[in-house]
């Protein structure tokens, strides 16, 4: 204050002295422009007077600062000036919003934090002071170690009534432009991941491109700018209640767009559910308003969101992918499921005998390969919501006895289901109608007419809040588990059935009902059956199912692959982040079904639909009649493909390098790249256009550095159409000249100067054990080795098993030499024995027994 009345009498006295001098013009002139200069003092003065009380939180990628004249945030990039968001937040409350800028009163406090991901500083508003008593407060986190920070928002109810909250606003854009990347905002790409993997198809789009303007995302979003090469990306951390939904508004103009809004809510899935967005959403009067109540004293809290600026948007999302495998244990450790999948074969034709023909066809031809699942897809079941009760004039002697014989095969059985979806001809429909979702009206709220549902009934949603509900989902899969040995498990429409309503238990969420039903299936089946989700949001099954849809459906046409090459690329990060990708079914054979275009696949076609499966990193499956594959032996040679099953069994995913940079001539991302190991790279390049494309690749954007011997070869078939073309190279750069439309290039770096080695492993062998004796062996490469691809077990008596952890148990005493053989990505393999030597000492007199009828156990 002391320094504001100075400048202020400094000013006053000059300015009189101004007035009562005679001077020339050049003095007057100088007097003037010291004027001027003390009244910038004064205002810079004033402005840190001003932000004196700001707070601010920085790390080594981004600084953040609350304002202490309203309680904004500000979000920006170390080391530069520029803001790139600035933002308050708010909440929809008996439909009136609040925001924080309303409040009189704010309290801005710092502190120290750690969570599961590590530790931080965070800044914690609260504004207070409305009539209404409704407090809002924000938790505004950045990490010490972390290139990233979250923010969370609580309504807190001081009145003496319940109130009801629509929407929590955890970021409302107030700065100009709303969001600031450094470069002309018509630079700006945005990538708006969705409601589910294809509700709608992800696309990645300019910011002019929509014509409607708006860019809608679920759970996260990342906008680009090309020409600053900055990027912003936000992510939910959290799932609890909410849907995170972000919309980034713009003025519909292409050639000049500017953003006018942007807004991060959690929400219901009401708006995301509705006929302007999706022909087959519920009507009407089946769509019900999210609205928590809020009792006197009570608070309610958003979700996470996460937020990370800066120059490296792959790593962004990698870090999110990171963060959401430690917060919710993600379930990624399973090998990468290989098989077989009825759908696109056969879809909902499908019946006992062409079941039958092509099982004996994989068991007989290709399971050696690893192809060992087999998917039977929709079209078994009676009813939907109805998976216990098989289609009698379709399978005759029932499913038990089928899937019996899919396992004397040697496969594993696959089954889809559909866990909350409830066709009006289903038993529960029929029988117990109190177990469905209702709507407002009392009546069970439908979600699809039978118009639309493609079993032609209408739909409605399992309530798995009710008990006699849930007690139907377990007897249901523990009847597929125990009954028809089905050891994986397709979960689908989950998106659909995601509907805000009337549940058993009052004011449940969607969100919180799905996974109420998620992990009630998860007990029943147990923990060593695999669960798919399909048909659902990315965040919320994560830590209950094993794998995860990624993209759309495939079927016998490049449209199809094409369509699903965005969605495959985007999620890139999402493999053994959140679960094992599933990347669809690829399709390679000429086959053609009514479903389908007429024109069968050509080669090129075939390499780039099986190419896309292998780059996600995840599941393998085949969608072909597999004796209509096998009438075509260059098609077929592609599913034993040496490098293609290798790159399944390291189950990593290739990174999208032009994911938000590729060519408006490439159309959609197109350049892919995995680093195998120290010595080995795989580059696959995609035409998805209708014109030859040209690509020139710098080793160092893809990672490779320079080096003498670098060896390069086409790891697909050299005959088909393209593939003879050669790969031009030089110390510098791959060129990949005229590469024909609808095709793909698979090309393997190798450098020759870093010798070929085993992977490094650390082996655990007992060494002694007692005969009948429960024994477990594992194996782990080293995290900066050779990659191991496949692990064999040889225990010395004459039994062989295959995995990274196993268990044995022996039946006769001796020395045993166990031998372990890991398969490495350099084609050299880890081998060594160990010795086990097994007591067969006998036990003295009969043993001690001890019988529990109730649970039919035997304790010693």
């Amino acid at each position: 204050m002391a320094a504001w009345l100075a400048l202020i009498f400094c000013h006053r006295s000059v300015w009189r002295r101004a007035q009562v001098e005679q001077s020339s013009p050049l003095t007057r002139l100088h007097r003037t422009a010291t004027i001027i200069a003390m009244a910038c003092g004064m205002v810079c003065a004033l402005a840190s007077l001003a932000f004196a009380n700001d707070v601010q939180l920085a790390n080594s990628q981004m600084v953040l600062t609350v304002r202490s004249r309203d309680g904004t945030y500000e979000i920006r990039a170390k080391g530069s000036a520029l803001s790139v968001v600035e933002a308050i937040v708010a909440a929809q409350i008996d439909h009136a919003w609040i925001k924080s800028t309303d409040y009189p009163n704010r309290e801005i406090s710092e502190s120290e934090f750690e969570d599961a991901l590590g530790s931080g500083h965070q800044i914690t508003v609260v504004f207070t002071g409305l009539p209404s008593r409704i407090d809002l407060h924000y938790v505004l986190r950045l990490y010490d170690k972390l290139p990233f920070g979250d923010i969370q928002v609580q309504v807190q109810n001081r009145a003496s009534a319940t109130v009801n909250v629509q929407r929590i606003r955890v970021l409302e854009a107030v700065g100009k432009p709303i969001v600031n990347l450094g470069g002309e905002e018509n630079s700006d790409r945005v990538l708006s991941d969705s409601f589910g993997e294809n509700r709608p198809n992800l696309k990645i789009y300019d910011l002019g491109q929509l014509p409607e303007g708006q860019h809608r995302a679920v759970g996260s979003q990342l906008i680009y700018n090309r020409e600053s090469k900055q990027s912003l990306f936000v992510g939910a951390l959290t799932t609890n209640r909410f849907l995170t939904v972000a919309t980034l508004q713009t003025n519909g103009a292409q050639s000049n767009p500017r953003a006018t809004t942007y807004t991060i809510e959690s929400t219901g899935t009401t708006e995301i559910q509705s006929r302007s967005l999706f022909p087959d959403a519920p009507s009407e009067e089946d769509r019900i308003e999210l609205s928590l109540p809020v009792a006197p004293g009570a608070r309610l809290h958003s979700e996470r969101l996460m937020f990370a600026v800066g120059d490296d948007y792959h790593a962004q999302l990698e870090a999110y992918g990171a963060a959401i495998r430690k917060l919710y244990s993600a379930r990624v450790g399973s090998s990468n499921l290989m098989g077989w999948w009825s759908w696109t074969a056969w879809y909902r034709e499908i019946n006992e005998g062409n079941i039958l023909t092509n099982a004996r066809w994989l068991a007989q031809h290709l399971r050696e390969a690893g192809y060992e699942f087999f998917h039977i897809d929709s079209g078994y079941e009676y009813a939907p919501g109805e998976f216990m009760t098989p289609n009698a004039s379709r399978f005759p002697r029932g499913m038990r006895p089928l899937t019996q014989d899919l396992s004397r095969l040697g496969l594993k059985v696959g089954i889809w289901t559909a866990p909350f979806y409830v066709g009006e001809h289903a038993w529960v429909a029929e029988h117990h109608k109190e177990w469905l979702v209702r709507n407002a009206r009392g009546a069970p709220l439908r979600i699809m007419r039978k118009t639309i549902a493609q079993e032609g009934q209408d739909i409605f949603v399992l309530d798995t809040t009710h008990p006699g509900a849930q007690e139907y989902l377990r007897e249901t899969y523990h009847t597929l588990v125990r009954e028809w040995c089905v050891r994986y498990i397709k979960l689908d429409f989950m998106d659909s059935t995601a509907i805000e309503g009337y549940y058993h238990r009052p004011h449940t969420t969607a969100l919180e009902a799905q996974r109420i039903g998620l992990r009630i299936i998860r007990e029943a089946v147990g923990d060593d059956v695999l669960l798919d989700k399909d048909g659902s949001t990315m965040l919320n099954p994560v830590g209950i199912v094993d794998e995860g849809r990624i993209s759309q459906d495939i079927a016998h046409a490049f449209s199809d692959t094409r369509a699903s090459a965005t969605a495959i690329a985007a999620r890139y990060y999402m493999n053994r982040n959140f679960f094992v990708s599933d990347p669809d079914a690829f399709n390679i054979s000429r086959q053609v079904n009514k479903k389908d275009i007429q024109r069968p696949l050509t080669l090129s076609e075939a390499q780039a639909s099986i190419v896309l499966a292998a780059i996600s990193g995840g599941m393998f499956e085949i969608g072909d009649d597999l004796p209509t594959l096998a009438s075509e032996p260059d098609r077929l040679a592609l599913v034993t493909n040496p490098d293609l099953l290798q790159l399944v069994k390291l189950g990593r995913a290739f990174k999208p390098l032009d994911l938000m940079t590729y060519q408006a001539e490439d159309e959609l991302p197109s350049i892919f790249v995995l680093q195998e190991d120290s010595r080995q790279w795989i580059l696959a390049v995609f035409n998805w256009t209708e014109q030859p494309r040209t690509h020139s690749l710098r080793l160092a954007e893809l990672g490779v550095p320079k080096s003498q011997q670098l060896e390069l070869r086409d790891a697909l078939d050299h005959d088909a159409p393209g593939n003879d073309r050669p790969i031009l190279f030089d110390d510098e750069a791959i060129t990949l000249n005229d590469q024909p439309p609808h095709s793909v290039r698979l090309i393997k770096i190798i450098d020759a100067s870093k010798p070929a080695a085993p992977p490094t492993i650390t082996a655990h062998v007992p060494t002694d054990a007692k005969v009948r004796q429960d024994l477990t062996f594992s194996a782990r490469p080293a995290d900066d080795g050779v990659p191991a691809l496949a692990y064999h077990w040889d225990y010395g008596d004459g039994i062989q098993a295959d995995g990274q952890a196993v268990s044995h148990t022996y039946t006769l005493a001796g020395t045993y030499a166990v031998k372990l053989v890991v398969d490495g990505v350099d084609g050299i393999s880890y081998d060594k024995s160990f010795s086990i030597v097994v007591d067969g000492l006998q036990e003295i007199g009969p043993p001690r027994r001890y019988f529990e009828p109730g649970t039919r156990r035997e304790y010693p």
